[in-house]
């Protein structure tokens, strides 16, 4: 096994594999998007054609899902390192991951064309930036750790001594959580913004 600084194993097979299965959603969102009938590309049109008509605030109900949209995979990526069965499930996370944002985004290519990608990344463009990063800091290392807790549970590490978190998983763990936050707060007073006037121009 590769080793890292301090004889530690190295993250980087884990990043790979976990990286892999995010393609591989990416890739199975592209195939699925192709088939979506037309009539939704037209309910999208006419539901971001009542966005841009109505006036919006930051109330309670976008608040709660500004949180949800940021938090859901990457706090779901550090619950799952508590747990033996996050050795399964945090791939399969990944790639869910990948599939839901490659499907959102073609369904915007499909119902605009060329001008889809400009709203896509409006939509998406800084949401990702936060997330994705944050969510492989958050996964790489709880796969790791749900891989150890699995081999105690199932092999021969069953009477080592527990897995323990360090000052350093909890220090990286808070930095994401106060980074996703910000990006909320972008998210809430920015994205609106910029949506708009990205539709101003699309939708003419």
């Amino acid at each position: 096994m590769d080793r890292g600084k301090g004889g530690q194993p190295s993250p980087l097979p884990r990043m790979v594999f976990l990286a892999l299965f995010f393609l591989a959603g990416v890739c199975l969102g592209q195939v699925l998007a192709g088939r979506v009938p037309r009539e939704a590309g037209r309910e999208l049109s006419e539901y971001l054609h009542h966005y841009v008509t109505v006036e919006g605030g930051v109330t309670a109900g976008t608040v709660l899902s500004a949180l949800v949209l940021y938090l859901r995979y990457p706090l779901l990526a550090a619950l799952l390192g508590f747990a033996s069965v996050g050795v399964v499930l945090l791939p399969c996370t990944a790639l869910l991951f990948g599939f839901f944002l490659s499907f959102s985004v073609c369904c915007f290519t499909a119902a605009f064309g060329a001008d889809g990608v400009m709203l896509a990344l409006a939509v998406f463009g800084l949401r990702c930036a936060v997330t994705l990063p944050v969510f492989f800091l958050l996964a790489v290392p709880a796969w790791g750790s749900a891989a150890a807790l699995a081999a105690m549970s199932f092999g021969r590490g069953r009477r080592a001594a527990p897995v323990t978190y360090g000052k350093v998983w909890w220090r990286r763990l808070g930095l994401c959580m106060l980074t996703l936050l910000v990006g909320v707060c972008v998210e809430l007073f920015v994205s609106p913004w910029l949506l708009r006037l990205v539709l101003g121009r699309v939708l003419v």
